[in-house]
């Protein structure tokens, strides 16, 4: 398995706290994996270091085996998109949210590409010329995802993207980025705190605890855990 992100004793402190602790390990190219653990486990910080936003106290991060700081932060964050759980929209239409990424690079959207963003993403063409605040949050959360392919991507990090939309619409998101997944071959990497939906859409999991990566795998990291604590997690018990 070729990795898409690798970490070689990542560590990253806030105010003399520690928030990762010697990340070492890899995210496989064209897989899903799914990101879980307890809150304040440090899976957040560590997407952020994933595409710039932070960088590391000390260790090493490599996209595609090419060290973090060669990229620029541009095409770093083309490379590696980011789709977070409030799918914050700009006032104005569907067409100037989905816009947006290419006009902060001072070019133009393309209504051909536009709608075919929309399709791909389940939502039909008529939805391009919708107030964005009107839509419900499961359109908001897709027309998010559809704007963060704008760059193309070829790894998508999703932070907790349907945890507060309903079942139906969850499911909805679930089949999308599966199908994004097989379609394009796109990394993906998903922070959910919902196990039963880690275990359904992941080829691979990691188990973070106290900003430590604890255990990775497959899915019976999270069915038939060995470690302890991973036991704890995902009987509810480790905090």
């Amino acid at each position: 398995m070729k990795p898409a992100i690798r970490f070689e004793q990542v560590n990253y402190s806030v105010d003399g706290l520690h928030v990762l602790r010697n990340i070492t390990g890899f995210f496989p190219k064209g897989k899903i994996t799914t990101l879980v653990g307890p809150s304040g486990a440090g899976k957040t910080t560590l997407f952020r270091l994933c595409n710039g936003l932070k960088s590391p106290d000390s260790g090493d991060i490599f996209i595609n085996e090419k060290h973090i700081k060669e990229y620029d932060p541009v095409t770093l964050r083309r490379k590696v998109g980011l789709a977070l759980q409030n799918a914050t929209m700009i006032d104005g239409t569907v067409f100037d949210n989905l816009s947006l990424p290419l006009k902060l690079q001072g070019k133009q959207l393309e209504e051909a590409e536009a709608k075919r963003l929309l399709n791909l993403v389940g939502l039909e063409e008529q939805f391009l010329s919708h107030g964005a605040k009107d839509l419900s949050g499961g359109q908001r959360q897709k027309v998010s995802i559809a704007r963060t392919l704008v760059n193309r991507p070829e790894i998508l990090l999703l932070d907790e993207i349907t945890s507060a939309l309903d079942r139906i619409s969850q499911q909805d998101i679930e089949e999308l980025i599966m199908n994004i997944n097989k379609k394009f071959g796109t990394t993906i990497i998903w922070i959910t705190h919902n196990l039963d939906q880690a275990v359904k859409v992941a080829d691979y999991t990691w188990v973070m605890i106290a900003g430590e990566v604890v255990e990775t795998g497959d899915i019976s990291v999270l069915t038939a855990p060995k470690n302890e604590r991973v036991k704890l997690f995902v009987k509810g018990e480790e905090n």
